[in-house]
């Protein structure tokens, strides 16, 4: 078995304007890193298929999915809050965005593919049951978490989110559901400024502060996360996975490198090798300062080519 990448042109076509962190170049950066690092030929590439309506909905609200389509702009750009912009081709991006998810998750339970990486955006776990905000219009890894549950009757998946930000989005869409456990650590006080007061027990957010390191991360996990993960023993395994935690991203203020990121997914995958039969997705979140970026995509690529 090997490592998926999944990916798709339209991810490339979604932008929000000269300047905008999040934008195609991000993607660019990746690949960059990936080949220069001589991990590009070792992975299994694929082209992220569309998510249809009905897998939509089982993380978003029906209404939010009309408006969103019926915002997105013939030429130009629309704006949905004030980070968050849209083109023409945003729409068909989130689709293939989520899509990634879907159909890497469904490789990974049939055995396709060992574990996979979704090269994607725009990204997802900002994304609310029924609102866009923080460069996110539909969450990835929810719908991918859906899919599995729904299509495959997993009863116990854990995601694991890693950004610099809290994944509100994602919270909020599982907050209360037995079935899912999110595990979490992000800067705090900082955008969007929540996941500080736990709302649910499957939630395990733990803010930190600016300036926190790899060591305390450490702490984290293996003090609070692992505890959490082994009484819940899941069945699979999702990360979103953000980079704008290195200590060079523009958009955050901690101080994690490369080595971190390489640390943090080789204990995602022990994890999923002694609970969830190696089934591990992996979908990109944040990550702004493309040298950082890409250096610690690829450092988290080569540990789940490891496997």
């Amino acid at each position: 078995m090997t490592t998926g990448y999944i990916t798709h042109p339209e991810c490339m076509q979604h932008e929000m304007g000269t300047g905008h962190p999040e934008s195609p170049a991000r993607l660019q950066a990746i690949n960059a890193a990936l080949r220069a690092a001589k991990l590009w030929e070792a992975l299994d590439h694929a082209i992220a298929p569309e998510a249809t309506r009905e897998q939509l909905e089982r993380a978003h609200d029906a209404r939010y999915l009309d408006d969103l389509l019926a915002s997105i702009p013939q030429d130009g750009y629309a704006a949905l809050d004030p980070d968050t912009l849209i083109n023409p081709h945003s729409w068909p991006a989130a689709l293939r965005a989520a899509g990634a998810a879907i159909d890497a998750a469904e490789r990974v339970i049939q055995g396709a593919w060992h574990n996979a990486f979704c090269a994607v955006r725009p990204p997802g776990h900002h994304a609310c049951r029924a609102r866009a905000m923080g460069f996110c219009l539909l969450n990835n890894v929810a719908i991918g978490v859906r899919h599995a549950q729904a299509a495959h009757g997993l009863e116990r998946i854990a995601v694991i989110d890693f950004d610099v930000h809290h994944g509100n989005g994602t919270a909020d869409i599982f907050a209360g559901d037995q079935k899912v456990l999110m595990l979490s650590f992000f800067q705090h006080p900082f955008y969007p400024y929540t996941g500080a007061d736990q709302s649910a027990n499957n939630l395990v957010n733990v803010p930190l502060p600016a300036g926190t390191d790899g060591a305390l991360i450490r702490q984290v996990v293996e003090q609070v996360w692992q505890p959490r993960l082994e009484a819940f023993a899941p069945e699979m395994m999702f990360i979103s996975a953000g980079f704008d935690a290195h200590r060079d991203d523009s958009l955050g203020q901690m101080a994690l490198t490369e080595a971190d990121y390489a640390w943090l997914t080789d204990w995602a995958m022990d994890q999923a090798d002694r609970f969830a039969g190696s089934r591990l997705v992996s979908t990109l979140e944040g990550g702004y300062t493309l040298s950082a970026l890409g250096a610690s995509v690829a450092a988290h690529v080569r540990s789940l080519l490891r496997r």
